[in-house]
């Protein structure tokens, strides 16, 4: 038996609530019951015997992340522990409201969170298409200037896009690096490329608003601080017009430059450096490659750093 009478009980009048009250679909209901006897299963085992009301009262975080653990162990996904733990979670709020016990470790249990996938990187030739052919995607010429900059910083500098729009005009008159701040104020010394500096100068030079040094260095067609949905729109029209796949987007030339320098020697340590990551275990998603020293890495390794 996976519980004392007085649970069983309780988890079939939680059942007539969920179907009843609360109206959830047949589906959830047979999916959460599922989930609270599987977990009622597990007390039995890691308790010694089966749970009573007071039992479940008492349950500390240790518990709740063991049980966690242990559908882990038996080749459960993020997204099947975090439903198993959500039907527990709706067990326990039930009998908190109907004043059946409490207990506040369970509000403390971390949900597990499924990592979000990366873009998929572009090939070399895709990436360095992008940056080519994005004037052809605008009647000023002004424009196509900028989105060739733009589009060349993000793959060859590996910025993300709210990182690249927030530059200042005073950032472009450096002599082979940025200075970024990233995310958590959190800042960053990247290397900008000949090829990217030269774009960079040849959209300033045909701008037809001033850009001042302490403003936006990216603008739009009002000479106002490019708009990130802007530069979206325009990466779905290059898309469009070059056939290139679904996930090419803005960020996915971010994840192209460091898929190419990873693939092409760099260490893992020099792309987490720049690509600003806090932590290592970010840039690991990528893969796991080995190498030395920061410039030298770039410049050696990336693809754009190699074309003439």
């Amino acid at each position: 038996m996976a519980a004392a009478d007085d649970v069983a009980a309780a988890v079939r009048a939680w059942h007539r609530w969920l179907a009843n009250e609360r109206r959830c679909s047949p589906h959830t209901v047979r999916a959460y019951t599922a989930d609270v006897w599987a977990f009622l299963q597990f007390l039995c085992g890691h308790l010694g015997s089966p749970p009573s009301l007071n039992t479940l009262g008492s349950l500390d975080v240790a518990v709740f992340r063991a049980y966690l653990a242990a559908r882990a162990r038996t080749g459960a996904g993020t997204t099947s522990r975090a439903r198993s733990l959500a039907g527990v979670r709706s067990l326990f709020r039930y009998l908190d409201r109907s004043g059946v016990l409490h207990n506040a470790a369970i509000g403390v249990v971390t949900t597990p969170k499924k990592p979000k996938p990366l873009p998929r990187a572009l090939t070399v030739d895709d990436a360095v298409a992008a940056v080519r052919e994005a004037p052809e995607i605008s009647d000023q010429d002004w424009i196509g200037a900028r989105d060739r900059a733009l589009f060349a910083l993000l793959y060859g500098s590996g910025l993300r896009l709210g990182e690249a729009l927030a530059l200042d005009r005073r950032a472009a008159a450096g002599d082979g690096a940025l200075r970024i701040l990233g995310k958590g104020g959190k800042e960053r010394v990247v290397p900008v490329l000949p090829a990217i500096r030269q774009a960079i100068a040849d959209y300033v030079r045909q701008c037809p608003y001033a850009l001042p040094a302490d403003g936006p260095l990216f603008v739009g067609a009002r000479g106002k601080r490019l708009d990130p949905a802007v530069a979206e729109r325009q990466m779905r029209r290059l898309r469009a017009l070059l056939g290139l796949p679904e996930g090419a987007t803005p960020h996915a030339l971010r994840h192209s430059f460091a898929t190419h320098l990873l693939a092409g020697g760099g260490d893992l340590r020099t792309i987490q450096e720049l690509l600003g990551h806090a932590s290592l275990s970010t840039t690991q998603r990528y893969t796991a490659v080995d190498g030395t020293h920061l410039l030298a890495v770039h410049a050696a390794a990336h693809p754009r750093a190699r074309r003439r």
